[in-house]
């Protein structure tokens, strides 16, 4: 786990300490009305999305580099354009529909309907599942400013639509779903939960009461004193999903591994990682409501999960072999190596996309589908599902 000491990082304005310290009071009600303790998964649900305080509902810039993190839309033009090729093969053979999970800037969307548009595969209707009405507005924004004339095919929804048919995506979705701590010690499991205290909020460990989290950390084969995050939150999300999906297919990218990489006996502190202002630490009780927190995903358990759940694994790789395997190349060659303004930084962002040393291999790409005969380009390389 990443350590980097907190007192390094950068001071908050007053007014953004302020909001922190709002939401810090409302955690504390909340632990006090549930007796005084509360399951870390609580703890980061109420952190990253509590109504108009949690870092991801708040209004605070969250993308880019003025904001925490940058993710690959932000990063570059090509990640959405090389996407929107495999989400055209998806639709033309399922149905024209696009379903967005989490659109956070609305930039991956603008980008994947404008390669859409030029590749002449519009959907004819584009859904974007946003729970904080802060992104909401600035994604109709963006899109409104960048795609004025295909604002009727894009719509915002507030839960899942009973069915789909098409293709769903979600960037960076499953790594901010709430997890669970769990500590295995002494032949003994426990919850590692959150407690108040008088300068915030301090651990505290429970015997786990959650019947399905405790059949899911006993399934673990782990060394002793051994911490490390089990995600119900995911389950229930594929779940939801695959009971809605008639017929097409659900791209996930996000970073994480297999199972067995991602409970290694090397990784006894776990994968939970905190993010302020272009600082990663692991401290997830520094500011709540400024930083996001986050876990890597175990793609193992997303696999199973769709699995009994009736969908199909379609495809798993990394990052860099997706895009490569989608042509992201070639749409750098688009632009000639002449125009030295141009090409170089999408060379270079090509790079960082691509590259295992930058977001290549940590990121991974899983496809969950329905009734869907072809297999994917995305995925015509470097299959990984030796690894789940």
């Amino acid at each position: 786990m990443l350590t980097h000491p907190t007192a390094t990082l950068p001071v908050p304005s007053p007014e953004a300490a302020q909001h922190s310290a709002r939401l810090v009071e409302s955690i504390r009600r909340d632990i006090a009305a549930q007796g005084g303790w509360v399951s870390f998964a609580r703890y980061m649900e109420l952190a990253l999305y509590a109504p108009g305080l949690g870092y991801y509902t708040a209004g605070a810039h969250k993308f880019g580099a003025a904001g925490d993190f940058i993710t690959a839309p932000e990063l570059s033009p090509l990640f959405g354009r090389t996407l929107a090729r495999q989400v055209a093969e998806i639709m033309a053979h399922s149905a024209p529909h696009v379903l967005e999970l989490g659109a956070g800037s609305g930039k991956l969307a603008a980008d994947m309907l404008a390669e859409l548009e030029r590749l002449g595969s519009l959907p004819i209707s584009y859904a974007i599942l946003e729970v904080s009405a802060d992104l909401r507005a600035r994604q109709q924004a963006l899109l409104r400013e960048r795609l004025p004339h295909l604002r009727d095919r894009v719509h915002w929804l507030d839960a899942l639509p009973d069915k789909f048919s098409g293709a769903i995506v979600a960037n960076e979705v499953l790594d901010a779903l709430p997890v669970h701590l769990v500590h295995w010690r002494d032949s003994a499991i426990a919850e590692r939960g959150v407690t108040s205290a008088e300068q915030g909020f301090i651990w505290q460990e429970r015997a786990i009461g959650e019947t399905g989290l405790l059949q899911a950390a006993r399934q673990i084969n782990v060394p002793d004193d051994y911490v490390s995050e089990i995600c119900t939150a995911a389950r229930g999300l594929i779940n939801s999903l695959a009971q809605r999906l008639e017929q097409g297919a659900m791209l996930f990218i996000d970073y994480g591994f297999g199972a067995r990489e991602f409970y290694h006996p090397q990784r006894r502190s776990g994968t939970l990682m905190c993010h302020y202002r272009h600082h990663a630490h692991d401290d997830p009780f520094f500011l709540p409501g400024l930083q996001d927190i986050t876990a890597h995903v175990n793609f193992t358990g997303i696999a199973d999960c769709a699995i009994d759940a009736g969908l199909d694994l379609v495809g798993y790789t990394s990052q860099a072999f997706f895009l490569i395997n989608c042509g992201i190349t070639g749409l750098l060659q688009d632009t000639s190596p002449e125009i030295l303004r141009d090409y170089l930084p999408l060379s270079a962002q090509l790079q960082k996309l691509t590259s295992p040393a930058e977001m290549g291999e940590l990121f991974k790409v899983i496809a969950l589908g329905k009734k869907l005969a072809i297999p994917l380009c995305g995925f015509a390389r470097g299959d990984l599902t030796r690894l789940l």
